[in-house]
């Protein structure tokens, strides 16, 4: 897979996220997928799109570029888990080309909560698109807003109710190298584009990558995977 990391124009990254956002909004209308029975007699039908889930992923990595090394952990951390759940995907497209599909696979073998699962790369590839998602929305606000301020903000709703004292710890001292907020917008905005331009990019992208989020942690709901937490 084409990585959206490498592309070179920084302006379009956002574009991008974007456009994958809207295919998968495409795709789950095209692709109705099988309803499944649950305990309550009522049914639910879940799809999302791998692909395109991971090219979002990957927008991830992108952002944390900008912020710097100092977000080299968790980057590390994200990448490992785009490559876990995209090799599944490509030893079956057909059949992985649904996410849930590689979930039901991890629990069949019983192995949804043990190691370096591709149920958990889902989990953590999800939070740290809440850290993602909970950042772009103060930023959209506010593009002058204090960087280490907004950073610890979204960290503290999304990605610290999760993370053992290892974790919490590691964050800590990478927060002290967050860059300062003109110089990370000045990076993410890009070269061709005013900061309005930039905000109204930025909330288009923000309301179709939220109601994406909510589906997929009320999928990790269903398979009783949500409230899973790092060891």
């Amino acid at each position: 897979m084409k990585r959206r990391r490498d592309m070179e124009v920084e302006s379009t990254e956002i574009r991008s996220a974007i456009e994958e956002l809207s295919m998968m909004q495409l795709l789950k209308v095209k692709v109705k997928p099988k309803e499944t029975v649950d305990d309550d007699n009522t049914t639910k039908s879940f799809h999302i799109p791998t692909m395109p889930f991971l090219s979002i992923s990957n927008f991830v990595l992108q952002v944390l570029d900008k912020i710097g090394p100092t977000m080299a952990v968790l980057r590390q951390d994200i990448y490992q888990n785009i490559q876990r759940l995209e090799k599944v995907h490509d030893s079956d497209p057909s059949l992985y080309s649904n996410m849930v599909e590689i979930l039901k696979q991890d629990i069949s073998e019983g192995k949804e909560r043990k190691g370096p699962s591709c149920s958990k790369a889902l989990l953590w590839l999800t939070r740290s698109l809440d850290f993602t998602l909970a950042l772009l929305q103060l930023l959209a606000e506010d593009l002058e807003r204090n960087m280490e301020q907004a950073v610890q903000e979204s960290y503290n709703n999304t990605l610290k109710p999760w993370h053992g004292w290892i974790s919490s710890a590691a964050f800590k001292v990478a927060l002290k190298l967050v860059p300062d907020s003109k110089g990370f917008i000045t990076i993410l905005v890009g070269k061709d584009k005013n900061n309005d331009d930039f905000k109204k990019e930025l909330r288009t992208f923000i309301s179709l990558l939220a109601p994406m989020l909510k589906e997929i942690h009320d999928v990790l709901d269903a398979y009783g995977l949500d409230r899973l937490k790092s060891t």
